[in-house]
């Protein structure tokens, strides 16, 4: 049940996000209108995306390269900002041999725990199964309610269930914008 005494706490696995709206749909989020649904009239506490640092990470020549992706990618961070979201970023991390690691996960679930004690209702803004024991610890251990949003086709079939509340991202008006 919604009221608008609950306080709110949105976080956002962009990755997540990101992929899914490019694979499945060949859009972009639109942030904005995605916490503007999310909070649905109810007291916004915090709003923080998980982000993955390209930038400065790759040789000298594919940054040359590369650099309008490079700029893109800051142009898609000031976004994320101006529709009042906080960042949290890490480098990509790539390991002898060439493959890549970027993962918020634990991250995510820890600044959701810790914050947990004074949010009435936690947003989970991704699709990834990994994320069930921090549903369960959330609403068993800490009594909260625990949304998720996400895209439908992209989400674990757990992690739905689990979840008080499944909101379907790609059926909210304006969020999906086509390339």
């Amino acid at each position: 049940m919604i009221h608008k005494e609950q306080r709110v706490g949105i976080f956002i696995d962009v990755q997540n996000l990101y992929h899914s709206a490019k694979n499945l749909y060949k859009a972009r989020v639109n942030f904005k209108e995605l916490i503007k649904h999310l909070v649905n009239g109810r007291k916004l506490i915090r709003s923080i995306a998980y982000v993955v640092k390209t930038e400065g990470t790759e040789a000298e020549a594919v940054r040359i390269e590369s650099s309008r992706a490079i700029s893109s990618e800051a142009a898609f961070f000031d976004a994320l900002k101006q529709a009042g979201i906080e960042l949290r970023m890490k480098d990509i991390q790539i390991f002898p041999g060439g493959m890549k690691k970027a993962d918020w996960d634990v991250g995510m679930a820890v600044d959701a725990i810790r914050m947990g004690g004074f949010l009435d209702v936690i947003i989970l803004v991704t699709g990834d199964g990994d994320f069930l024991p921090l549903v369960d610890y959330a609403k068993w251990g800490l009594g909260r309610v625990v949304e998720v949003a996400a895209f439908s086709r992209t989400t674990s079939s757990k992690l739905k269930e689990e979840a008080d509340q499944f909101i379907g991202i790609e059926d909210i008006p304006r969020v999906l914008i086509k390339k």
